[in-house]
């Protein structure tokens, strides 16, 4: 037998936001005492998502028998009773729960036996904390939340229905973490939430999430590097655009895109068409014209022909893409895509790969643009780290996570980058 998890262990699924989340439970669950115990933290965006926590729970039980298993995040939020049905299972957490520290502090949290279920109403929720968090574990950059919540309903996705509406962190509170973070040796610091271009439309005054990084960038001149996780450029404002100027903003950009077919956002109810993601980069890259993209693309959503799909391969190209996140589409019990006529599993394989192979294709053709080059990397092991263009990088000579240096870069015939100290 196992010996037994005796700290608490903390197993994430999903986005950058429930990395945050993931480091604010598990210093919550250390204060309170807890031990013993594994804690999922579940995504939801994907039937596979929920799919891959279940078979993790299990495993971890059979690893496990003595431990207390403890599963929140939006799968659980959105689908509770599933979960608490789990004979592996003993507690079951809503995302507002879950970020509250008397939740571990068993029964004090009004969780008795017999009960195993503590999700409330999502949508009831109306404020977003600033959880101040000092360390991430094993990482060299930091995340810190600035938005929670989405008030767009795009057919595909149930992310609302397991975050609640958009509210968003004072800035006074962003500003107060950020220190917080680089006074723990932090060089770079993301940016996160679920849709962070809303950010600041339920806060009193003109805030938005241009103003959000001037702020930063102005108040705090000792940050070395900021970073932004996914945004929709639709909501994007001049104010943004005109942060772009300052370096320290990271010229790499994860935009939320989804298709290049203009009938298939439509039917995604997305509020953009191809025309306005082409412009959108276009206009950046004359602002910063050593700009990164990086997409999340949908491979067959339901009634996408091959033609609509040619439209998405060839946006790659026309937005001048790099990084690919990859969704084989896959039906949301409860979303409207879901009672759409499905498009078969095998030619939804086929296009994720099409797409897989598109987008290996522009990151070994952008690692051969760098080679001789130089750039700033961070480290993040020993022997390798990102510039920051988020390009990962292998180094030569051993280096401290966290730390930043300036290498020069080689391309080797595997496409992958390799650097040395530059002089």
């Amino acid at each position: 037998m196992n010996a037994p998890v005796k700290a608490p262990e903390i197993i994430t699924f999903g986005c950058r936001l429930n990395s945050y989340e993931s480091e604010v439970i598990r210093e919550h669950a250390a204060s309170s005492g807890l031990d013993n115990a594994i804690i999922f933290n579940t995504c939801a965006v994907t039937a596979e998502a929920e799919r891959q926590a279940r078979q993790a729970i299990r495993k971890a039980r059979r690893k496990n028998p003595d431990a207390r298993i403890i599963v929140t995040g939006c799968a659980a939020q959105i689908n509770p009773d599933s979960f608490a049905d789990m004979p592996e299972v003993d507690n079951v957490l809503g995302n507002e729960e879950k970020l509250d520290a008397r939740a571990y502090r068993f029964p004090d949290f009004g969780i008795s036996a017999s009960e195993k279920i503590k999700v409330n109403d999502i949508m009831s929720v109306t404020e977003t904390a600033g959880h101040l968090i000092s360390t991430f574990a094993a990482r060299a950059r930091a995340f810190v939340q600035i938005q929670n919540g989405c008030d767009h309903r795009c057919t595909f996705c149930i992310i609302p229905f397991g975050r609640g509406n958009s509210r968003s962190v004072p800035i006074g509170v962003i500003i107060e973490q950020i220190k917080k973070l680089m006074d723990s040796g932090y060089r770079e610091i993301v940016l996160t939430g679920v849709d962070i271009t809303s950010f600041g439309a339920d806060l009193p005054g003109t805030a938005s999430l241009g103003k959000l990084i001037q702020t930063i960038l102005n108040q705090i001149p000792d940050l070395p590097r900021l970073r932004l996780s996914s945004i929709d450029s639709v909501e994007i404002d001049q104010a943004f655009l005109d942060c772009f100027s300052d370096t320290r903003l990271m010229p790499h950009l994860h935009l939320s895109l989804q298709s290049g077919d203009n009938m298939i956002l439509k039917r995604m109810k997305r509020r953009h068409l191809r025309d306005h993601s082409i412009r959108f980069c276009q206009d950046i890259i004359k602002l910063r014209p050593d700009m990164v993209f990086g997409a999340d693309l949908i491979a067959g959503f339901p009634t996408e022909t091959d033609e609509m799909f040619a439209n998405t391969l060839l946006l790659v190209d026309e937005c001048d893409l790099t990084f690919l996140h990859i969704f084989p589409y896959s039906a949301r019990a409860g979303t409207p895509a879901a009672r759409m006529p499905q498009v078969d599993g095998t030619i939804i394989k086929k296009r994720a790969k099409a797409l897989r192979d598109k987008g290996e294709e522009a990151l070994n053709r952008r690692a051969q643009m760098l080679d001789g080059t130089k750039a700033d990397v961070l480290i993040e092991t020993r022997d390798s780290g990102r510039t920051q263009h988020f390009m990962a990088v292998k180094l030569a000579d051993k280096a401290s996570p966290g730390e930043l240096i300036r290498v020069l870069l080689h391309c080797n015939d595997s496409h992958q980058l390799q650097g040395r100290p530059a002089e």
